[in-house]
């Protein structure tokens, strides 16, 4: 989990975003909640309950609202805005910045940012960021793949072939996330992310090969940086005394963080061909998701043949 992150990091990440003063400020202010106030009531003059932890975001309405205080006013409650916490200070919509705001923010040292973005936008930008890069992480040992545009994570003893499969699966024109190491966080309540260390971002390790950058052996198209994981597939060594899920009709998840992801548990033996039974899986629960579940068809047929022998 990261607990904070650094203004200079959200303006290298945010092209959008620009510096009109305090770039020597960068390095040293940080956020550590992913909300952003928007000072309304602190431009009246109630702090009581001023969130100064926050990115001050001020758009077209505290901006012209500002304008109409008088000198001493605007000087006053900009000072009071620019705490020693105080991220930094964010200008929409390109408007003109109010200049006792600039003296305030240079006295207590706080960087000052401006965009041409709308303000409702630009929260939106800012929130998602601030969301994704703050959120509780964790490491999960396993292989992340995006087959046909849904994320679905391999997961197995070491050794049981999540490597070679993804590899496989690779080949087959699918894309490699993270390979071994895959590093996830919740996105919201229903979704959980995963993307590669950095350290191994398109690369694999193949037992009897070594390290191979699939990047730079398949193509651009073949990784991708971060997916959502929708589907996680559990290799197993084959256990003749294991009852082995063979209609699909019961459901399993396993979770992550606060999300329930669905799982599979596929046996692995010698013949099986994994990543075709991989793709092929992933191919299925996606048109579970809309609507089309064989199983349930095997159960009517079932049934329609048990009473038509009824009848007889």
């Amino acid at each position: 989990m990261s607990d904070m992150v650094k203004i200079s990091e959200l303006l290298h990440d945010n092209p959008t975003l620009t510096v009109k003063q305090g770039e020597d400020y960068l390095e040293h202010r940080v956020v550590s909640v992913s909300d952003i106030s928007r000072p309304g009531l602190e431009l009246t003059g109630y702090f009581d309950f001023y969130p100064k932890e926050r990115i001050q975001l001020l758009g077209k309405t505290e901006i012209s609202y500002s304008t109409h205080l008088d000198h001493d006013l605007r000087t006053n409650v900009f000072r009071r805005m620019a705490t020693d916490i105080t991220p930094c200070f964010v200008i929409s919509r390109g408007l003109p910045i109010p200049s006792e705001l600039l003296e305030a923010a240079e006295q207590a040292k706080v960087p000052v940012l401006t965009s041409n973005m709308p303000t409702t936008q630009l929260t939106s930008v800012l929130m998602q960021y601030l969301d994704e890069h703050l959120a509780p992480r964790k490491s999960i040992h396993g292989v992340l793949v995006e087959i046909y545009g849904m994320g679905v994570l391999i997961m197995g003893n070491s050794g049981v072939g999540k490597s070679e499969t993804a590899l496989d699966l690779i080949k087959r024109g699918h894309r490699l996330i993270a390979d071994d190491r895959v590093d996830v966080y919740q996105k919201d309540d229903k979704t959980v992310v995963g993307e590669a260390p950095a350290i191994l971002k398109h690369l694999m390790e193949i037992r009897g090969i070594g390290i191979i950058d699939i990047m730079s052996l398949f193509g651009a198209g073949a990784v991708k940086e971060k997916s959502e994981i929708q589907l996680v597939i559990n290799l197993q060594n084959w256990d003749p005394k294991e009852n082995y899920d063979r209609l699909g009709i019961a459901e399993k998840y396993i979770n992550i963080f606060d999300v329930a992801v669905p799982q599979l548990t596929v046996p692995v033996k010698v013949g099986r061909n994994l990543a075709i039974i991989i793709e092929v899986a992933a191919m299925n629960f996606r048109a579970k998701k809309m609507g089309y579940d064989a199983s349930e068809k095997f159960e009517r047929n079932l049934s329609a043949l048990i009473a038509d022998n009824s009848q007889k």
